[in-house]
């Protein structure tokens, strides 16, 4: 069955869209968030909205964005509890996510349709995909440790450069509290014994502020493959977690402020990789190291420099040489990713209603690895590092924002200069047109570009160091209603991407359109909350028509929670169509349905228990051909703080 058209979807979204307006109240509120039982931030009339930073790279509040935008709030990060950062991006509208065996396994974000390494992720502003596979490591972050979460849909290069064609991924670990001095712990158990523990310290006073975030995880886990896939090793694939970030900062003077910002996590989980039988582990590390100093030089002029470091590590632990010829000697296979990045924006308020941003940046990449290069074949292979391990791009970026009474704009330009691949200028442009105080119309087109990773280029045998960028040219238009109690949305768009990577060795041969529709709900009805998605889309090959693999056309969210006294359960119900395995040909893989439950009960204002029960009717559903997926689990945290 294919999707409807997206401009058919269109219109009848815009009709229930107006008959919404006529009867709600005519007053502005946050733009679609899914509610906290469904792991995304709400507010009532009474709360500020949210403040976002990833839609024009500078402070707004969130109904003012002209951009596609989700934030996941802590409160609906502390309603998932015991899951994992890719579980609360599944319940997001636009994203799908798929993993190889477990939340300790390969982790793939699919936005919009786009590939997973098309998706830029940040941790406080430190780009996270790694230079060497392009993907970024979000089954090594532990959920404990982030404050928010804010997702852009679309195209973004404009914004932040290479990777971004299906959005950004902008993650903001723990926060300082208001007051001098102020600790939580929790502690938490669930099914296949799994252990999470957190411990945190925070505070602030009139010149300084600081927090440390500190935890541990684990689990036996369950076999991360099938019986009858050809890597199958019929044993428990367990995983063990560990996380720190820290932050310190201090205000010298009113407007002046320097901070210090650094995380570290680290996950060691179990995986299969066939005969001969051995207790193979893939051990993830993410690093991060950030100094900041922001500056208010006068009441119009904002300075921001930032100097960073992020390092990726990935070790593959399966049998050595002695039994397995084509593994290294020790048996042990290294990816390392080294980032360094500077960045020095400058904010100005021309007026309440106009605000022009412009940054410079530097972003420095180191690479080392242990490559098989099977030249020599039947030989076992040899162990070797990239043909070229370093390469820098420069940058700069503009971005306006302006309204006039009910229009609105917002306009940035990008300048990308890089020593492997040249240089690349992106562009964007979003209005918005206000059709009541409440309902606004949106259109927005945009470029991005993704730059080819060192595996791409210089793999062994694999490699293509003539590889070009992949480029894509995004249009989208929004219709969005927003109320005092909640909003309802529709958002249609087509990316067309061209100079797809792929094939052995990599080539530039495919082209890809990623087109659909998602409309979104959020009502609040006294205490209870309402959301709801749907994403209709049509991520496909340009040249055969060919749906890419392990992307759903239709996919459906349901969130529901009601806070009654200290209780307050919740139901989150996800389902999703067929889908087309990895390899060639028709094969797919079935669509399924899964029904979460929820419940909080809070002893008092510091203390408050949370029980989470996933799959709750045990369905057996596959992700990626071959691989496994979590059945019936319950998990039940104890958090306190003072």
């Amino acid at each position: 069955m294919s999707i409807p058209s997206p401009f058919v979807c269109s219109a009848y979204a815009g009709l229930l869209l107006a008959a919404c307006a006529s009867t709600a109240l005519a007053q502005t509120a946050n733009i679609l968030s899914p509610a906290a039982a469904n792991a995304v931030a709400t507010t009532d009339a009474t709360t500020l909205p949210a403040v976002t930073v990833v839609a024009s790279r500078s402070a707004q509040s969130l109904p003012d964005v002209l951009g596609d935008v989700t934030i996941i709030d802590r409160h609906a990060l502390d309603a998932a509890a015991g899951d994992s950062v890719a579980d609360v991006l599944r319940r997001v509208p636009g994203i799908q996510i798929t993993t190889n065996g477990g939340p300790q396994t390969v982790t793939r974000v699919f936005m919009r349709g786009a590939n997973s390494n098309q998706t830029l992720v940040l941790v406080d502003g430190l780009r996270i995909n790694a230079a060497t596979n392009g993907g970024a490591a979000i089954n090594a972050l532990a959920l404990a440790d982030i404050e928010r979460i804010e997702v852009l849909r679309g195209a973004a290069s404009s914004l932040y450069g290479a990777d971004a064609i299906g959005g950004v991924i902008n993650i903001i670990t723990r926060q300082e509290a208001d007051k001098p001095f102020a600790a939580s712990a929790s502690v938490g158990f669930g099914s296949d014994r799994h252990l999470q523990t957190q411990l945190g310290l925070r505070g602030r006073t009139e010149t300084w502020r600081y927090a440390v975030q500190a935890g541990y995880a684990q689990s036996r886990g369950t076999d991360a493959t099938r019986p009858d896939y050809f890597l199958h090793n019929p044993d428990r694939d367990s995983y063990y977690q560990r996380n720190v970030t820290a932050s310190v900062g201090h205000s010298w003077h009113p407007g002046q402020d320097l901070d210090l910002q650094v995380f570290h996590s680290r996950i060691n989980g179990g995986y299969d990789a066939g005969l001969p039988w051995f207790g193979d582990r893939s051990v993830q590390s993410l690093d991060g190291v950030q100094l900041s100093s922001r500056n208010r030089l006068s009441e119009r002029w904002t300075s921001t420099l930032r100097l960073g470091w992020q390092r990726d590590r990935l070790e593959n632990r399966n049998a050595p040489a002695s039994e397995n010829p084509d593994n290294p000697p020790d048996g042990v296979s290294r990816f390392r990713s080294r980032q360094t990045q500077i960045g020095w924006q400058n904010d100005f308020a021309l007026n309440t209603d106009h605000h022009v941003s412009v940054a410079l940046e530097r972003l420095a990449q180191h690479v080392g690895g242990d490559l098989a290069d099977f030249s020599q074949w039947p030989l076992p292979p040899q162990y070797v590092d990239y043909a070229d391990t370093r390469r820098h791009t420069n940058s700069v970026v503009g971005v306006y924002r302006g309204s006039w009474q009910r229009h609105h704009l917002q306009a940035s330009l990008r300048f990308d200069r890089d020593s492997q691949y040249g240089s690349q200028t992106t562009g964007g442009l979003a209005y918005g047109f206000d059709l009541t105080p409440a309902l606004r119309l949106g259109l927005a087109a945009s470029t991005a570009f993704r730059a080819p990773d060192f595996n791409e280029l210089y793999y062994p045998g694999a490699g293509n160091p003539d590889l070009k960028p992949e480029r894509s040219r995004n249009l989208e238009a929004s219709l969005r209603y927003q109320h005092a109690s909640g909003d309802i949305g529709v958002t249609v768009f087509r990316n067309r991407v061209r100079d797809l990577i792929a094939g052995f060795p990599s080539a530039n041969i495919q082209r890809a359109i990623l087109e659909g529709v998602t409309l979104s709900a959020n009502q609040q009805f006294g205490n209870t909350s309402v959301t709801a998605s749907v994403d209709l889309q049509n991520p496909h090959n340009a040249d055969t028509g060919e749906l890419l693999p392990l992307r759903a056309k239709r996919v459906a969210r349901l969130g529901l929670s009601h806070q009654f006294g200290a209780w307050e359960p919740s139901l989150d119900w996800y389902a999703s169509s067929s889908r087309r395995d990895t390899s060639s040909g028709e094969q797919r893989l079935a669509g399924y349905a899964l029904l979460d439950l929820g419940l909080g009960y809070r002893f008092n204002a510091n203390t408050q228990v949370q029980l989470r029960w996933n799959n709750v009717f045990d369905r057996d559903y596959t992700l990626v051909s071959g691989y496994t997926t979590p059945g019936s689990n319950v998990f039940v945290i104890l958090r306190h703080q003072m």
